[in-house]
């Protein structure tokens, strides 16, 4: 169906935005505009507003922008077609004519959808029945409850030829209707039977929805042992196509709406095992690898759906497939994240036998797809000679070409241009050490005022006896996976060479971490060297005249206080592995320079910050082009703050990581 512009036009000019808005959110009036709890985020201060004139909303905590037609699809979780038939009602406006073909289409699929919905229920009694005793027992013996068994609809079809085709003829369905949905084959001339049979025999039945909740196939689980094919899905019929499908689509997409998240499984147990876990917001495809399609439904319930693949040589398979078939579709605020199940796990192994917190926590961990693209790029790949970096260059940056959105594009150049430049060693104008941060040129970078000790480069300056503290961003900017990244690499520096203590104990003690825990983490640290956790005088940093922590017992301290399970997350942290000054095997030199360094990289993203909350207010006060030109490109300065590659001379020569 077309829908001009001039219809959506006239469509959204029938609405008050402020008023569609207003039956979700809380608006109070700001001068030209409204403002309210974003619905789109948690937030306790009011970051979202409604300007009516204009007619867009924008949230300035999340970046939700759009009209009253995106509005609609995002709080009611509706396709466009459907969010504009829903306001065109409301509006009492006559959507366009379908065409003649259109409508019997539409005629034809709500008569296939029906037989479709008297089948599933026809397999969910032979479920509960005496036929079906053995298919209870074996969902029972996966831990499903009866709640659970009943929401998903599963249902048994009987290990007969005959047994759905009979019943639905009692029910008055026609035989050809069966065919068309894919529940009887019809052989073809000369095949055996003549008549057309069951499809489904013998199997645990899993009805297959579209987004309304409608039965349109289903997926069979053979329960003997010696039937060839384990899994069946239904062909592709008028009412499905597997390629533009998910299974527990309907419910996944209010549960994504709630929770802002969306967990994709190889398949249907992945799915239940994890709704009976409570976690109601996951999808499966189905028997294929995920279709453009696919990632753009996945899209419109989250903005980084989390892909949970088993850890094993298959799923890094599987899940390199989804990173090529994701790449060129990328958009700003869209992308996939990548979730690897301990080795011999499947999501329903592993939340039966440690609980949901488990699974968990591997979401917490998930690696972006940045992380993946470049790891299947670069794992394995020799860079030891100019003939091979070259390789692997030429290879990196045909790969990225794909990318079709240019800003994104060219953000990605960015960012391998960086890994590359860690890879090779190299800063530009000379050697540096191996894995150490790298340099990124600067654009608007300024000076943190103060200064610093100890040789880092005084253009990045951290003020060694303020610390961090009262900085506007040490007190907000807990949404920001580059502080957050840095803060997590100050911890664990620290738990790995606790004697920086020493040097650095009050700027430590002063920085207001923004990441749960850390706060924790560092006042428990801190109260190792007020105990005085110490061990040979002799082995102390030059200079400060003590005694180095004793790492052991300092470990030991931070588990006995409960904290272990922080110590455990930091250290599978697979972003952090690639700073190997933090780790123990680093000279403690090298892992202070790198300390300092970091804290400086922190004083330098706090001035992006405070230019970026600047722009922000400005963008409240006068929502004009030129002010919101100023906002979002204050918002790329910060989201894409540049490093700075440490400058000291000598740096990782004890750790042997310097590069000729």
């Amino acid at each position: 169906m077309a829908l001009g512009p001039q219809f959506l036009e006239e469509l959204k000019a029938r609405f008050t935005l402020s008023d569609v808005i207003g039956r979700r959110v809380k608006l109070r009036r700001a001068g030209r505009e409204f403002s309210g709890l974003c619905p789109f985020h948690n937030e306790k201060t009011p970051s979202f507003t409604v300007n009516d004139q204009k007619g867009f909303y924008h949230c300035f905590g999340c970046g939700a922008h759009g009209s009253v037609i995106d509005f609609v699809m995002d709080t009611e979780g509706l396709e466009f077609l459907e969010a504009v038939d829903r306001l065109a009602t409301e509006a009492g406006m006559e959507m366009p004519r379908q065409t003649r073909e259109e409508t019997e289409r539409q005629k034809e699929r709500l008569t296939l959808s029906e037989v479709m919905g008297v089948a599933a229920e026809w397999y969910r009694r032979q479920l509960h029945g005496a036929g079906g005793r053995a298919a209870l027992d074996y969902v029972r013996g996966r831990g499903l409850s009866d709640d659970t068994v009943a929401r998903f609809g599963l249902g048994y079809a009987p290990d007969s030829r005959t047994a759905l085709k009979t019943a639905m003829a009692e029910r008055g369905i026609a035989e050809k209707d069966l065919i068309a949905t894919g529940m009887l084959i019809a052989p073809e001339d000369g095949g055996e039977p003549f008549e057309p049979y069951d499809r489904f025999r013998g199997r645990l039945m899993f009805p297959i929805t579209d987004r309304q909740g409608r039965v349109i196939a289903f997926g069979g689980r053979a329960l003997s042992a010696d039937v060839k094919a384990k899994y069946l899905n239904s062909p592709e019929t008028t009412l499905f196509h597997k390629g533009r499908t998910l299974y527990n689509w309907a419910e996944a997409r209010k549960a994504a709406y709630d929770v802002g998240h969306v967990i994709v499984g190889e398949g249907y147990m992945d799915v239940i095992a994890l709704s009976e876990a409570g976690l109601h917001a996951a999808v499966a495809p189905l028997g294929t690898a995920l279709t453009e399609e696919q990632i753009a439904h996945l899209w419109a319930m989250a903005d980084e759906p989390v892909l949970a693949f088993d850890g094993d040589k298959a799923g890094r398979r599987a899940a390199n497939r989804a990173v090529e078939r994701a790449l060129p579709l990328l958009k700003p605020g869209k992308s996939l994240r990548f979730l690897f199940l301990p080795e011999g796990d499947d999501p329903d192994s592993l939340v039966r036998r440690e609980g949901r917190g488990a699974f968990e926590a591997l979401m917490d961990r998930a690696a972006p797809l940045a992380d993946m693209l470049w790891h299947g790029l670069s794992d394995g790949v020799p860079a030891d000679t100019p003939e091979r970096r070259a390789g692997l260059e030429k290879a990196v940056f045909t790969r990225l070409a794909e990318i079709d959105d240019e800003t994104i594009r060219k953000l990605y150049q960015q960012d391998f241009r960086r890994r590359l430049n860690e890879t090779f060693g190299r800063d530009g104008a000379g050697r540096r050490p191996r894995g150490g941060p790298a340099r990124r040129s600067g654009r608007g970078a300024h000076a943190a005022k103060g200064r610093m000790k100890g040789g880092i480069n005084p253009g990045y300056a951290w003020q060694q006896d303020g610390g961090i503290k009262g900085t506007a961003l040490g007190r907000t900017a807990g949404d920001s996976p580059v502080l957050e990244r840095l803060e997590r690499l100050m911890i664990l520096t620290l738990v790995h060479h606790p004697q920086i203590l020493v040097r650095h104990e009050e700027a430590v003690a002063e920085t207001q971490f923004t990441v749960p825990g850390l706060d924790r983490l560092r006042d428990l640290l801190l109260e190792c060297l007020m105990d005085g956790l110490k061990g040979d005088p002799a082995d102390a940093p030059a200079g400060n005249g003590a005694g180095p922590l004793d790492r052991e017992r300092v470990a030991t301290h931070l588990i006995t206080q409960g904290a272990g399970d922080w110590l455990t997350k930091l250290k599978a942290d697979p972003v952090l592995r690639n700073e190997w000054f933090a780790w123990e095997d680093a000279a403690l030199s090298d892992a202070i320079t790198g300390f300092e360094h970091v804290m400086a990289r922190y004083a330098h993203v706090t001035q992006a910050w405070g230019a970026y909350k600047a722009a922000e207010a400005d963008y409240r006060a006068d929502m004009s082009e030129e002010a919101q030109t100023r906002f979002f490109a204050a918002q790329e300065a910060f989201r894409a703050a540049e490093e700075t590659a440490v400058d000291k001379p000598g740096y990782g020569l004890e750790s042997n990581r310097l590069r000729s």
